[in-house]
């Protein structure tokens, strides 16, 4: 039977805030749960591209923000750029979305941050739709709006993460078609509100989880994180429960069984404790190659994924694209990157993917299952230069004696094979990207 498809979607969320994961306190028993019972728990999954924009670009369209041109915020996704939702609309699914999109808006153009995104900017979404194009500017922590298929406002006042659930459940028990559904739930919590410079969680956050035991990453004194990390923790807490309230929509509704569930995010979080690595641009919490930043939450229960299952492969949220539409059945376009997480048992997976950095530097990398290789162009815009000829070395890291990513390998003759091959895969990735050839220097 084809399945339903939810994705349930979060922002900015590290990879280590889930129980399952590490977290301590355990914030997220419905998540455990999940992943204990029903998931597969990716635990190496990385982000292809560290920014809300072009992330969100890479997972509507499978393709390199290079390849869509989505590759910093606020560049709008191609009206005529195929996606995940058109393709699974013509392998006979409803759609529908819900929550932040942050894809119509033009920097220099058209903007819809306030506005009604019109239907042409939806990207396929062409049913139901709760959204607005950037979220943290229509709405806080508590209040705010987002609008219908139809762009009459929608106006709540609780709290964000609730009321963006209340219209997916709104999808979930008013749904009577005899199609398959795919709902695409995108949260903006655990981001930080940009206008008030904060992390707005529930209320009563900062009691409640005051005793957070601090990764491993985030230094005394350096950075936020130590007057926002309960906030950050609430934030989540809530994604948990109203993940949890998606489920038991999906159990009354018959639909549990038959549906493939996946829980991701965007990118990760460093706290400002990594801002010096901007080198032409800006950074405040990810914008970089390091794991607090790149490495993300991914659970997926359906068909063609083991409950309870810890997978250890190397994966990146690009793979997602052609992991739905293999799972729908959906024509699937040569060119499309990544790889249907479906094969993770094959014995020939690779355990290697392709970072792209802009905003805060231009970068690329590959991580593989113990290092990673980065390069930079120092003397290119970030903000307005996609793609260049030309990078020079910055960095590599034995992950597996240097998790916290402290040392430096470029030089150093014990590694020097290890260098030239992780140089070689990242040229093939640019290649395979559509930025044809690049040349690296030596740093």
């Amino acid at each position: 039977m084809t399945p339903n498809i939810v994705f349930f979607f979060s922002d900015q969320q590290r990879w280590d805030t889930l129980g399952c994961n590490g977290q301590i306190p355990d914030v997220t028993p419905r998540l455990d749960q999940f992943a204990r019972e029903d998931a597969t728990n990716f635990v190496n999954c990385f982000t292809p591209q560290p920014v809300c924009g072009p992330a969100r670009a890479m997972l509507q369209t499978g393709l390199y923000p290079t390849q869509t041109g989505c590759f910093r915020n606020a560049v709008s996704l191609p009206v005529n750029q195929r996606t995940i939702a058109k393709a699974i609309k013509e392998a006979g699914y409803e759609v529908g979305y819900v929550g932040k999109w942050h894809l119509a808006s033009d920097r220099d153009g058209e903007n819809y941050a306030t506005l009604p995104v019109p239907p042409e900017r939806r990207g396929g979404y062409d049913g139901f739709w709760r959204a607005a194009d950037v979220l943290e500017f229509t709405s806080h922590g508590y209040g705010g709006y987002v609008y219908d298929e139809n762009g009459k406002k929608l106006e709540f006042d609780g709290y964000r993460t609730d009321c963006i659930t209340d219209h997916a459940l709104d999808f979930i028990n008013q749904y009577k078609s005899e199609k398959p559904f795919f709902l695409f739930i995108s949260h903006i919590e655990p981001h930080h509100q940009n206008d008030r410079n904060d992390y707005e969680g529930p209320k009563g956050s900062q009691e409640k989880y005051r005793d957070f035991v601090a990764p491993p990453d985030l230094e005394p004194g350096k950075g936020d994180w130590e007057r926002f990390y309960p906030d950050y923790l609430g934030c989540i807490n809530a994604l948990d429960t109203n993940f949890g309230r998606v489920v038991d929509a999906l159990k009354a509704r018959g639909f549990y069984e038959n549906t493939l569930v996946v829980y991701a995010s965007d990118h990760g979080c460093h706290f400002r404790t990594l801002n010096h690595e901007a080198v032409g641009g800006y950074d405040d919490y990810k914008r970089n190659s390091f794991e607090n930043t790149i490495h993300v939450p991914l659970l997926i229960k359906g068909p063609g994924f083991e409950p309870g299952r810890r997978e250890e492969k190397v994966v990146s949220l690009i793979d997602l694209p052609v992991t739905l539409m293999t799972a729908a059945g959906c024509r699937i376009d040569e060119g499309i990157q990544g790889r249907a997480l479906q094969e993770t048992g094959a014995g020939d997976w690779e355990n290697m993917v392709y970072i792209q950095i802009s905003e805060s530097y231009m970068g690329r990398a590959v991580r593989s299952d113990r290092y990673k290789y980065v390069v930079y162009a120092p003397d290119q815009d970030p903000h307005n230069v996609a793609v260049t000829d030309v990078y020079r070395e910055r960095y590599l890291f034995d992950l597996e004696k240097d998790p916290l990513e402290k040392h430096n390998l470029l030089g150093d003759a014990e590694y020097e094979p290890v260098r030239a091959a992780m140089k070689e895969r990242l040229l093939q990735f640019a290649r395979q990207a559509g930025e044809g050839e690049l040349q690296i220097t030596e740093g």
